[in-house]
């Protein structure tokens, strides 16, 4: 039996299918058209290796694979950030300056000669005012003496005072956005300079408002904007609370010229109304001043004061006083009649309601000195 295996071949160029001895053999040729066939099998192709694709995606093993991103440019960075800077800014103006009162507080060149503001005054107002009327929005916002007490100076000696004045009190509560501020002026107090303020409100009131500048925040004085009183005036008047108590009140000299000679003045002392300066509320009967007490004294010079038209402590607004009234601190006692009652001025602490001290108007020390 021989060992050569035969194997079918197919000619490549006639398509004849023979048998032949398997191998590779150079001398294989068809039977029909005498040509070489192709090979009973496909020899398997050499190993080759495959160039790896170029990509720009580095991988590092353990991590994921990451793509560069383009730097984005400097300039567009700062573009972004002012942006969102201005768009905070108007937030924030939105938010603080909604409640706060309109601003008419501007001084014409010719107001500032009349009114002989001084250069180092005028910056002052320029900085000071907006703090101050922000202080103002603040307090009237608020909505209890705890929360009014943070707005106001010395408030720890003021937060007793103004729980029992608004007991007894009942006022006027005006809402920021309802005022208007119309004038300003530094006022030269003894102890520093404040920023007196002028108002009005939608309904036609006006009135002032003192700050001063306490542990570097321009406060409200409390006392001068109620007009603080030890009690209402109105029912002192008719017999209600102590005998005797420290006021402020409007204050006007009855039959100045009539009474020229005599000895003593005669006087009315009436409420003041918040928010109205130009109101006048309960006063009292005559009440006669000796001309040469310390009371009697400082009562005709601030009457010759308002007369002239000048203010305390040479203060450039005008006053927002009725006419022919001055502002007084008055300890006044009450005594029982048979009809009625009679009050005396026991003392003028001072011609104005601010709560500085001072009287507000110097005197000489010896009465013959006038």
């Amino acid at each position: 039996m021989s060992d050569i295996i035969d194997a079918w071949f197919h000619c490549g160029r006639c398509g004849s299918v023979f048998l032949s001895p398997m191998g590779d053999t150079k001398d294989r040729r068809c039977p029909d058209c005498g040509s070489s066939p192709s090979l009973g099998y496909d020899p398997q192709p050499a190993a080759q290796t495959i160039p790896a694709p170029v990509s720009a995606v580095t991988i590092i093993p353990g991590k994921a694979p990451s793509r560069r991103r383009k730097p984005i440019s400097l300039l567009m960075k700062l573009i972004a950030a002012w942006s969102l800077l201005v768009v905070l800014i108007i937030v924030i103006i939105k938010m603080t300056a909604k409640d706060l009162p309109k601003n008419e507080n501007f001084v014409s060149k010719q107001e500032l000669e009349k009114r002989n503001i001084s250069a180092e005054d005028l910056a002052l107002l320029d900085a000071a005012v907006p703090l101050c009327s922000q202080n103002f929005a603040n307090f009237l916002n608020a909505r209890s003496p705890e929360e009014r007490n943070q707005f106001v100076i010395s408030p720890i000696t003021t937060a007793a005072r103004m729980a029992r004045f608004y007991q007894l009190n009942s006022l006027t509560n005006f809402d920021p956005k309802t005022l208007t501020l119309t004038r300003s002026a530094v006022l030269h107090l003894p102890g520093g300079s404040a920023i007196e303020t002028q108002w009005k409100s939608v309904t036609g009131g006006t009135f002032d408002a003192l700050f001063i500048k306490e542990n570097g925040e321009w406060r409200l004085d409390w006392d001068h904007y109620v007009r603080f009183s030890e009690y209402p005036w109105p029912l002192f008047l008719v017999g209600g609370g102590e005998d005797r108590g420290e006021f402020r009140l409007l204050a006007r000299e009855r039959l100045a010229t009539e009474r020229r000679g005599l000895d003593t003045i005669s006087v009315i002392l009436a409420a003041p109304r918040l928010g109205y300066a130009k109101d006048i509320g309960a006063q009292s009967p005559e009440i006669l001043v000796p001309r040469d007490s310390k009371s009697g004294r400082l009562l005709m010079a601030a009457f010759k004061l308002e007369k002239d038209k000048k203010r305390v402590f040479g203060l450039t607004l005008a006053s927002l006083n009725p006419e022919d009234f001055i502002r007084v601190r008055a300890t006044v006692s009450r005594t029982k009649l048979e009809m009625g009652y009679g009050f005396e001025i026991q003392e003028i602490t001072a011609t104005h309601w601010y709560s500085e001290a001072s009287a507000g108007i110097e005197l000489p020390a010896d009465p013959a000195a006038k």
